[in-house]
């Protein structure tokens, strides 16, 4: 036998001390974390403009710098539109943004599109 015989036995199996994890933490993590996405979500969508604007950037040598133009475009763009401004031209708080780059011998050529949001 085991030193630990009292808590395990081949033939009775685990004693009814040892406790096993319940999935009842679990299960409210994921709930508090699905209701706090959901305010975000409905957050988001309080702030964000009615359509997405799409930009083209230049062509650059590197992707990085191709993707800065397009977004630095995307940013300019949506400052000059009426009823959005500066508030909503962060390339970071657009919702659904989407990148799309294209590599040739003339360098790269991006482009963004997103739907502007306030932070």
């Amino acid at each position: 036998m085991l030193p630990n015989s009292r808590l395990w036995s081949p033939a009775k199996g685990p004693s009814p001390r040892v406790r096993t994890p319940t999935g009842r933490p679990l299960a409210l993590m994921l709930l508090s974390s699905l209701a706090i996405a959901a305010g975000m979500a409905s957050a988001r969508a309080q702030t964000c403009a009615a359509e997405a604007v799409a930009a083209r950037g230049e062509n650059a040598k590197f992707s990085w710098s191709a993707k800065m133009k397009a977004r630095a475009n995307w940013r300019r763009k949506v400052r000059a539109m009426p009823g959005l401004g500066p508030d909503y031209a962060d390339w970071n708080k657009a919702a659904d943004g989407e990148e799309r780059c294209l590599s040739g011998p003339a360098g790269t050529l991006c482009f963004v599109t997103g739907t502007p949001c306030r932070p």
